[in-house]
């Protein structure tokens, strides 16, 4: 973990003076904890949750707030101010600020979107089956919200059918019982020993 933030940390910036790294993956596939995990390795990141950025009405018609609230104002080198979705309250919080550190993760599904990949230093991609991710994630959330899964694996498809991530990620994460394994991704720069690369583990191509 530590080496890839090393690497991550050492990438030109890519927006404004910010290197914004994506973690995308099917819901239930680990985003949140590796996020987590990758900006305490990162020294304190600040982590942007796409969950905060969505909503009930809009599960993936949020493009036009993040790059109004984030996007826009990182560019310029400002700190961005975005209102995190409540949930439960079904309504937005007050504002919250987000400063243009030197790294910011962004995670949750669609943060390897078409809209938003001009602006990412790397994109990484948690490589666990949809069919997994979603049991994971219906285990996690509980009987209470089955029927929001159903509504949502719905949307989930339909995204990622029309605008998908995984062919444009840089790197893999796959969770091990040690951790975590980072393989390149379809996106991974090409190199005359890249099957050798990817068939002996961890990869250090970038």
């Amino acid at each position: 973990m530590h080496d890839l933030a090393a690497r991550l940390s050492g990438l030109p910036p890519s927006l404004g003076p910010v290197r914004l790294i994506g973690v995308d993956g099917h819901a239930g596939s680990g985003k949140s904890t590796f996020a987590e995990r990758l900006a305490g390795a990162l020294g304190g990141a600040p982590v942007l949750h796409l969950d905060d950025i969505a909503s009930h009405q809009q599960l993936f018609e949020w493009t036009d707030r993040i790059t109004a609230q984030v996007i826009r104002p990182l560019a310029r080198g400002e700190e961005a101010l975005y209102t995190p979705y409540d949930w439960y309250s079904r309504a937005f919080a007050p504002p919250r600020p987000l400063p243009p550190a030197p790294v910011i993760l962004v995670e949750g599904v669609g943060a390897g979107r078409r809209t938003l990949r001009p602006h990412l230093a790397r994109l990484l991609w948690m490589e666990l089956s949809p069919e997994e991710s979603w049991r994971r994630g219906r285990e996690r959330d509980g009987a209470e919200q089955q029927e929001f899964w159903e509504g949502w694996i719905e949307a989930e498809h339909a995204h990622f059918a029309a605008d998908p991530s995984r062919p444009h990620a840089d790197l893999l994460v796959l969770q091990t019982p040690a951790g975590y394994e980072v393989l390149p991704g379809p996106e991974a720069p090409r190199t005359p020993d890249d099957d050798v690369t990817r068939s002996d583990g961890p990869s250090a191509v970038w």
